[in-house]
């Protein structure tokens, strides 16, 4: 599948695989990252990006913070349950082919996907461009994992890794398009 834009990811992990707690939780993550000494580089991630993609409940997380984590830049949600219009600052979409639509429309140029499931369903077309993964040096035994089925071998080419405070470690790949 191609798309006039790019797609790439920056989240982070526990060392075992997991992007928040059974329930959301992230505050493991976000002790950590303030330990770690600040953005961690998202804001020169985020710089680049004009829209956003994630699920319902990476959405719902991001309701909790003190202000709103997008603004400034298209978010959309993909969900078959969250209410259309309930959020002005939010497109609801139920399916991957209208949200990529949608977005293609916008004319959108850099897309950061986020969340677990939509960033697998992204893999699993083939999509992503890029992965910044941040992992946090804690084992926090389960919870909700970042990877999972991704409909194949994924091949990913190193770019870079750093380390920060706090054993935080972070690294980028470029994702090797699948023919």
């Amino acid at each position: 599948m191609s798309v006039p834009f790019t797609c790439s990811v920056f989240i982070g992990v526990s060392l075992d695989g997991f992007i928040a707690r059974e329930d959301g939780d992230l505050e493991w993550l976000v002790s950590r990252g303030e330990a770690a000494g600040g953005d961690l580089g998202y804001d020169a991630f985020i710089s680049g990006i004009d829209a956003v993609v994630t699920g319902r409940g990476t959405y719902e997380a991001g309701l909790s913070f003190e202000t709103w984590p997008h603004e400034g830049r298209h978010c959309a949600v993909l969900s078959t349950t969250l209410e259309e219009g309930a959020d002005p600052r939010i497109t609801v979409y139920r399916d991957l082919g209208s949200c990529l639509k949608g977005l293609t429309e916008r004319g959108a140029k850099g897309v950061y996907v986020d969340g677990g499931q939509v960033i697998r369903t992204f893999l699993r077309e083939g999509l992503i461009d890029t992965m910044t993964i941040t992992t946090a040096p804690v084992l926090i035994g389960s919870g909700l994992p970042l990877f999972g089925p991704v409909g194949g071998d994924v091949p990913l080419v190193h770019v870079s890794t750093r380390t920060f405070g706090a054993g935080v470690v972070q690294s980028t790949y470029a994702v090797e398009r699948r023919d």
